[in-house]
């Protein structure tokens, strides 16, 4: 018989306007149906186990620390852009850079 870890899950709420804040954490059976709700909700997940073990220290409600909002910023505009959302404001198709492309140009 192995002792392995317990499969860990965390899902993180973010309204766009406060720091995004903890609202499910589980163990083994728990963290397969925040999985599974997940992938109902075609909410996109990824996958970081030592991310995952310092989100679970935290409280239901509570939000993630400010040493983690650059990398938890990343992953939130990673799967906005596999959704085809963007930030307001932001145009996800700027207008194509002008070269010259005439010899000697």
């Amino acid at each position: 018989m192995t002792d392995k870890a317990p499969r860990q899950a965390i899902a993180l709420t973010y309204d766009g306007q406060q720091a995004p804040t903890l609202s499910a954490k589980g163990d083994d059976e728990l963290a397969e149906a925040i999985l599974a709700m997940a992938r109902e909700y075609e909410v996109p997940i990824y996958e970081n186990a030592e991310l995952v073990k310092l989100l679970a220290r935290l409280e239901l409600g509570d939000s993630i620390p400010e040493a983690l909002y650059r990398t938890i910023a990343e992953i939130i505009a990673f799967a906005w852009n596999l959704k085809g959302k963007y930030p307001q404001g932001f145009d996800p198709s700027p207008a194509p850079l002008e070269r010259d492309i005439t010899p000697g140009g």
